[in-house]
């Protein structure tokens, strides 16, 4: 008999023991929620409240994803706080291992990253970013061509007097507009703004060829490592094409 209650009274201490660690897991949870939610706390609750629901919208959005984020970056609703907003929903995720939300939260706040520094980007770097995209990975003449004819559209006509005369100043009598091109000023871009953009960001990337390297490494993460390189490299090439075509672009 006292074996029994001595049995009883074990399992009712463990029971109490496993009751605690529930509750204070709980509480620690909770806890871990509240430290997420005040780091939105600094936000107007207006704001926080409009950052949620575009958040919301392009989760729902699916396969248009793509169109919402850009048409938000066009009406210039894309911040600081949208990113924040998908970071906490990421974190609790990570935290609640939601592995198929952790994929997709993660994914968004890249796209939404990088759409955000695409339009802080220069209109040099803007430039630079869509010729690359025009590359259809085969046709490398085709997409020289194509890629002339978008800077000859893109840069201000040049020739010896333009650099220094504007259009519409009369040499004779001297009077004039002393104005740049009838063209936006935030649109404006100058072909040697953009090869003097083109290649000091050239000089940054560019990296010394590795020495003796181990060309019999075929593991996966040594195969997956060249790979990353190669393209690099194709990338660079591809960026150096065209920094010695806006060099020697003519009209």
């Amino acid at each position: 008999m006292r074996i029994v209650k001595a049995r009883q009274r074990e399992k009712t201490k463990e029971l109490e023991r496993l009751r605690q660690e529930e509750d204070e897991e709980e509480e620690r949870i909770i806890d871990e929620y509240r430290e997420i939610g005040m780091l939105l706390k600094g936000y107007p609750q207006e704001n926080v409240f409009k950052a949620k629901k575009l958040v919301s919208s392009f989760i729902k959005s699916a396969e248009e994803i793509e169109e919402k984020i850009e048409e938000a970056a066009e009406r210039g609703e894309l911040n600081e706080l949208v990113l924040m907003v998908i970071w906490t929903r990421l974190d609790l995720a990570r935290r609640d291992e939601e592995k198929e939300a952790i994929r997709s939260l993660d994914l968004l706040y890249r796209r939404v990253e990088t759409e955000i520094l695409k339009r802080q980007a220069s209109p040099a770097m803007r430039l630079l970013n869509d010729l690359l995209i025009m590359h259809d990975g085969f046709d490398e003449e085709g997409w020289l061509k194509a890629c002339k004819k978008r800077m000859i559209e893109t840069f201000p006509r040049e020739d010896p007097f333009s650099l220094l005369v504007p259009a519409g100043f009369d040499l004779d009598k001297h009077h004039g507009p002393l104005a740049r091109p009838a063209m936006g000023a935030d649109n404006l871009l100058l072909r040697i703004d953009f090869i003097r953009e083109v290649d000091e960001l050239l000089k940054e990337v560019k990296s010394p060829e590795t020495v003796g390297s181990n060309n019999e490494a075929l593991d996966p993460q040594s195969v997956a490592s060249s790979l990353k390189e190669q393209e690099k490299k194709k990338v660079i090439g591809q960026v150096a094409a065209l920094l010695d075509l806006a060099i020697k672009l003519s009209w």
